[in-house]
């Protein structure tokens, strides 16, 4: 196929844009044509020939020239990542008026799609996307996000239906995620899509123990991990107070905090307060090398996402590549996985029946499930290689690169086949200027001023 892809793409300091990055050129290799659409003002671009992608063929381009290659119908299918964050913005317009194949990342974009109006004192629309996306919910709860209260309430309303309406297909990396999505929207075609992301070669003995030495931590102590963005969705202070208990009962225990802490946070005073000073490692500036390495020195990854936007992590990914014991809160959208409940220490119903690959905490028993789980993956080293064993043969049949380039081979066969849907109508502002764009091309004659409606 010739594809137009719309993503965040290195030097983007992203997930999204590396998955991207792992899957395009893997995709071209089996004889895709790909040109990949980026924003221009912070990803190095150049200027290609006026023909379309060849077979085999990978370009970057701005996404400003999708419009005039779109209209010499250059392309098969669009491609579109959505993800609940900033680095998307560019791509809203795009997929909501050239219908493609939707890969969420995250099935809550609120805060993305939200932002995007509303940096741009966009009021207005905002309102009008609110409504069209929750028609349940009383229009004056948009006014929360438009005088500035942000906050935990955008999870509950994931923007997501006019997105969904707006595409041939959709794809989702979690399966719950699809489960969900579908029942909501059971008119479209929704698709689960492995998300592939992980070192393939396991660290021997030797680099972990170095790793380990370099970090301070000595031979056969316990070493817990947490990595990523340190902030509150990440229940970081939780982990604090529950890692304190940890140490009542080992003192070599050690923390790692790997990731940018928010400031907001206040976590270094938090560490102080708990008297944890003695046993939090801190390293926030770590390479992708460095990253895996320190997992992979770790005895358990502490993975927690709460409130979520129904994304599955990055660094819990390497982390079962890895071989590591892990601990995840319980969440819908990943209640098919087959994991141990610390407050019995037997499997949670609903998972499939393979050996437990994880610890998933009742986010209403957080705190206590958390000191269960840190206790005893800290002290049973049997628990936690029988863990990170079932951890990494799940993530060879489930998470790998290669897993990921199948499926979405699978995924863009099928959204080929859909159907163009209704070009949703746009919010009033835009309307606007769409109608005063037409009314100045008008004399130019119909065909060029329909395109603007």
């Amino acid at each position: 196929m010739r594809l137009a892809w719309f993503s965040p793409w290195p030097p983007q300091k992203s997930g999204i844009a590396g998955r991207s990055a792992d899957v395009v050129p893997r995709l071209a290799a089996r004889g895709h044509g790909i040109d990949v659409f980026v924003d221009e003002s912070v990803v190095p671009v150049r200027r290609h020939d006026d023909t379309p992608p060849a077979p085999g063929q990978m370009r970057v381009e701005s996404a400003h020239d999708f419009v005039w290659r779109a209209g010499r119908g250059q392309y098969d299918l669009a491609v579109y990542q959505a993800g609940n964050s900033r680095l998307h913005e560019f791509i809203w317009p795009y997929l909501l008026h050239w219908p493609g194949l939707t890969v969420l990342h995250d099935a809550r974009l609120h805060h993305a799609r939200g932002r995007a109006y509303l940096i741009r004192r966009r009021a207005e629309a905002y309102r009008f996307e609110f409504a069209r996306n929750h028609p349940e919910i009383t229009r004056d709860a948009a006014e929360l996000a438009v005088r500035g209260f942000d906050g935990a309430y955008y999870y509950l309303w994931p923007m997501t239906a006019s997105i969904v309406a707006a595409s041939r297909a959709v794809a989702v990396h979690t399966l719950g995620g699809a489960r969900l999505l579908a029942d909501a929207h059971p008119d479209r075609q929704i698709t689960y899509l492995p998300l592939g992301e992980g070192p393939h070669t396991l660290v021997d003995d030797d680099a972990r123990a170095a790793v380990r030495q370099e970090l301070g931590v000595e031979p056969g102590a316990p070493l817990v991990g947490v990595f990523g963005a340190l902030t509150a969705e990440r229940r970081v202070p939780q982990v604090l107070a529950a890692f304190r208990s940890t140490c009542a009962h080992d003192a070599r225990a050690r923390l790692l905090l790997a990731g940018r802490p928010d400031p907001a946070l206040g976590l270094p005073a938090l560490v102080q307060a708990l008297g944890l000073e003695a046993a939090v490692i801190w390293r926030d500036r770590l390479d992708d090398a460095e990253f895996d390495l320190a997992i992979a020195a770790s005895d358990v990854v502490v993975n927690l996402r709460w409130p979520t936007a129904m994304e599955t992590s990055g660094p819990w990914l390497r982390a079962m590549a890895a071989a590591r014991a892990t601990v995840v809160i319980d969440l819908p959208h990943q209640a098919h996985l087959p994991a141990l409940d610390p407050r019995t220490w037997r499997p949670w119903t609903g998972g499939d029946r393979r050996d437990p690959v994880t610890v998933a905490i009742d986010i209403l028993d957080e705190d206590h499930s958390l000191r269960l789980a840190l206790r005893r993956l800290t002290e049973d080293a049997h628990l936690r290689v029988a863990l990170g064993t079932a951890a990494r043969a799940y993530w060879e049949t489930e998470h790998t690169i290669e897993r990921m380039v199948d499926g979405y081979e699978d995924v863009l066969a099928r959204a080929v086949t859909q159907p163009m849907p209704p070009r949703p109508a746009p919010p009033p502002d835009e309307a606007r200027l769409l109608h005063a764009a037409a009314s100045i091309l008008t004399p130019f004659g119909p065909d060029v001023s329909c395109e603007l409606s």
